[in-house]
């Protein structure tokens, strides 16, 4: 599918892009390759072939969510600025 350099215009400005009048002949290339190749894949049968969301089927190892430190809250808020009930108390910023 060849496309024209009005076609390419309208494209680039679809897609928010600058192109000068030079650059046009060149996208105006490129866009048709793209478009070649799209159309030689869409020609591929794939009847029979189950669609997968990714090809290696993989599977992430996870570890074990366990608790692996012991809670320091109070030492940790001992030398807070300030804190109530548990809680760090911080200075209002929005009035």
């Amino acid at each position: 599918m060849a496309l024209d350099q009005n076609q390419v215009r309208k494209i680039a400005s679809l897609a928010r892009l600058q192109i000068d009048d030079g650059q046009i002949a060149e996208y105006q290339t490129n866009l048709t390759n793209i478009l070649d190749l799209v159309d030689q894949l869409s020609a591929a049968d794939t009847n029979g072939v189950d669609p997968m969301a990714h090809p290696l089927d993989a599977v992430q190892r996870l570890r074990a969510d366990v608790v692996t430190e012991k809670n320091q809250r109070e030492n940790f808020q001992k030398i807070a600025p300030a804190t109530e009930q548990g809680h760090y108390l911080v200075p209002r910023v929005v009035e």
